[in-house]
């Protein structure tokens, strides 16, 4: 469906992919920034397509464009930003209501993006010409735009909301995760750049003084900067949990105490919801490494839905399988088969984890031809749930770290090299 929708030289896949079929379509058929375009494009990486990605980079440096002007009217402010929605004509300014028109976070989000693209392929020079740029300047704006919050002394995000929900505020949980992941990633391209942007001294000084994550009085993590959460909420939209999926910076080896505060949010959220919010579910089930309960929202997504349906609940799929919002989306088809790769294979961290949140159901199986960080392309298989052999095929050499169950293993890899090894990460041959 990726490779169909999204090509060199194409529009991205907006919500319904390139298969609207009404001439008034739900949200216009556009793309929604605050979580459904990106969503279309979680398995471009992961499942090796990455030059299915090159139309969202285009869009994105369309929008870079056009959001400039954007953020020198509306906030006086330097470098590029894009609210929630944009569409063939790259609008960047605020439209439609204020509890979800007004969010700053989309150019901060799509940034990302172009890291991830390097992270996967180690590719220099696009980082150098065409990621970095368009990152730096999605930083700078926010460097003009968060303000100090009074009371803590914090850097916070205002005017701004937590996407779809809550209304406007200030200081998003989700806006601050953005900010500091697109400060860090910037601060990290710099140094593989060479280390010669002055800028990167202000992100520097900026990043530990951004609110940060909060363990609200229930035990979740907080949604917003002050402790207004509500746990009878099930809103389709789980934002601030953007830190631990896709973000990386709440996981359970640096913050467990937030991951544990995380999945207390999303029990408080309930697994139902739209098809698109169920296939983020399964992701972030997948990085709580709980193969099984990531397999019951699968299942759930599975579900039939009749055509001609619409509501924000019971999402599912129609007979052809496309995924149902309803009415249809395609972001739950692309979200769901990133999250069944993520429960198979992570590299979110330092290492390449595999079989990390394997379900039952998931007996015996193969994986081939999937990509991890660094610039790895990996083929595994198990039995009984057990794992029996892994292939890494180093595409620009380096030190590739392996993980299974409690072993973790480092090796030198040589670029075009594969590397195959048994079920207990014992080297077979090269």
């Amino acid at each position: 469906m990726l490779i169909a929708s999204s090509r060199a030289g194409s529009h991205p896949a907006n919500l319904q992919g390139i298969w609207n079929d009404k001439t008034a379509p739900p949200w216009d058929s556009k793309y929604t920034v605050n979580i459904n375009t990106e969503m279309n494009y979680w398995p471009a990486e992961v499942t090796n397509l990455s030059e299915c990605h090159e139309p969202l980079f285009q869009l994105v440096e369309e929008c870079a464009r056009s959001g400039k002007n954007t953020a020198r009217q509306h906030y006086n402010a330097r470098g590029w930003i894009l609210h929630h929605n944009t569409d063939q004509w790259r609008g960047t300014a605020p439209i439609n209501h204020a509890n979800h028109g007004i969010w700053v976070g989309g150019s901060g989000w799509l940034s990302t993006h172009l890291w991830e693209h390097f992270l996967f392929t180690r590719d220099i020079d696009f980082l150098r010409q065409r990621g970095y740029p368009i990152m730096r300047e999605a930083a700078l704006f926010y460097t003009d735009f968060l303000v100090e919050d009074p009371e803590t002394s914090w850097l916070m995000s205002t005017p701004s909301n937590s996407p779809e929900t809550g209304g406007l505020v200030a200081g998003p949980t989700m806006d601050h995760q953005i900010i500091r992941s697109l400060f860090k990633a910037c601060i990290a391209a710099d140094s593989i750049l060479g280390g010669r942007d002055g800028f990167i001294d202000t992100l520097k000084n900026m990043v530990p003084r951004i609110a940060p994550n909060q363990i609200g009085q229930y035990g979740q993590l907080q949604e917003w900067l002050r402790d207004r959460d509500d746990p009878k909420n099930t809103h389709r939209h789980v934002s601030h949990l953007w830190g631990m999926h896709p973000g990386t910076d709440i996981n359970w080896e640096d913050n467990p105490e937030l991951m544990q505060a995380a999945k207390q949010s999303l029990l408080y959220r309930g697994d139902d919801g739209t098809g698109w919010s169920l296939a983020w579910k399964i992701n972030f089930w997948a990085r709580f490494l709980d193969g099984n309960h990531a397999y019951e929202l699968v299942k759930m997504l599975f579900r039939f839905v009749d055509n001609g349906s619409e509501g924000h609940q019971k999402g599912g799929s129609y007979l052809n399988l496309f995924d149902a919002h309803p009415p249809f989306q395609i972001d739950g088809n692309f979200g769901a088969a990133a999250g069944i790769v993520e429960m198979l294979l992570q590299s979110h961290l330092t290492y390449i984890d595999l079989l990390p949140a394997l379900p039952d159901a998931f007996e015996n199986g193969s994986l081939a031809g999937v990509c991890a960080r660094g610039g790895f392309e990996l083929d595994f298989g198990w039995e009984d749930k057990k794992l029996v052999q892994v292939s890494v095929l180093s595409k620009v050499g380096g030190i590739c770290r392996l993980k299974y169950g409690q072993k973790t293993i480092d090796f030198e890899t040589v670029a075009g090299e594969r590397y195959i090894f048994d079920g207990h990460l014992v080297m077979q041959e090269k």
